[in-house]
């Protein structure tokens, strides 16, 4: 028989025993991405981990220039960046912090809103920049200096003075939305229309379907969408903060195009790996699709080609 000490020696060894056996076999994936990729980011890690046993993605949200610089200014570890533009990789990552970079999914700009908006039921594709500019109504966008969204909506507005031969335009909506109604990241806006305390958000295409919100389709020659039009977007030129403080950087309109990479201090380069080959594969596609992101297929290497990982090179073309 054995004494109540020696039993609960054993039980102190097993308890043990299973902690470390848990903490050997279980690995962090961390995926810093575009907040744009919240929804269909946890179905893609609910996905990712069902393959991979003993994985636990931890995804992080934020502006995609945020996410960029929270690895080269923060120097804090990633194993993937996923952004909503992907040129902010190629601007502030390589070569320095990574050394290739994959285009993988589209987008289009819309004007989000509910039916409790002001004017709801008079908004058009043709008159939507007359009702923002009404009084009372509020309207709101990201922040251009950490987020892609925030200085693609200064893009349409820049088009849109173009467009409707409106001179002025830009600066009259620019004018109309004061600080206060913009926010760090596009999705934190969501919350102010749906309280009804913001009437109209400037969004992606893929975060007003995902929502359930009520959303303006623009023209294709504003709405950012369309890669038959990328010489008319380079139209649309922004400043936004530069690599380092007191520095500005110029960024020039162009068709929406994520992209995705393995910084080179990545804790988990393989799994990483593994995780980008789920993203660019067929289950990754369908998620893209169902989240109403399109996904470019195949993948797109935009730039790094001889740094791209042997294991990726069959899922991406380049160019």
């Amino acid at each position: 028989m054995l004494n109540g000490r020696r039993v609960l020696g054993i039980i102190a060894m097993l308890t043990l025993f299973v902690l470390v056996s848990t903490t050997a076999f279980s690995e962090d994936l961390i995926v810093f991405h575009a907040g744009s990729l919240t929804v269909p980011m946890l179905k893609l890690a609910r996905g990712f981990e069902a393959a991979h046993p003993g994985v636990a993605v931890n995804a992080e949200a934020s502006g995609s220039t945020a996410a960029a610089r929270k690895i080269s200014d923060l120097h804090r570890e990633a194993d993937v960046m996923m952004s909503a533009d992907y040129r902010v990789i190629n601007q502030l990552l390589i070569p320095d912090y990574a050394a290739w970079n994959v285009q993988f999914a589209r987008n289009t700009m819309v004007i989000a809103y509910t039916n409790r908006s002001k004017y709801a039921n008079e908004i058009t594709p043709k008159n939507w920049f007359q009702v923002l500019l009404r009084s009372g109504v509020v309207f709101g966008h990201s922040d251009p200096n950490l987020d892609p969204c925030g200085y693609r909506t200064l893009m349409v507005w820049q088009l849109a003075e173009e467009y409707y031969k409106l001179p002025g335009l830009a600066n009259e909506l620019s004018d109309a939305c004061p600080l206060g109604n913009i926010r760090p990241k596009a999705e934190g806006l969501l919350a102010l229309l749906q309280s009804g305390d913001m009437d109209y958000a400037f969004e992606y295409r893929s975060v007003a379907v995902q929502h359930n919100l009520l959303f303006i389709e623009l023209p294709d020659e504003i709405n950012l969408g369309s890669t038959k039009l990328a010489d008319l977007y380079a139209h649309a030129v922004v400043k936004i903060a530069g690599k380092k403080p007191g520095e500005t950087m110029t960024v020039t309109g162009a068709p929406i195009v994520y992209g995705v990479t393995i910084p080179t201090s990545a804790p988990h380069p393989e799994l990483a790996i593994e995780f980008v080959r789920f993203l660019l594969g067929p289950q990754g596609q369908e998620i893209l699709n169902e989240a109403g992101q399109p996904p470019i297929v195949p993948a797109v290497v935009a730039s790094g080609a001889d740094a791209l990982p042997a294991q990726l090179k069959a899922l991406v073309s380049e160019k």
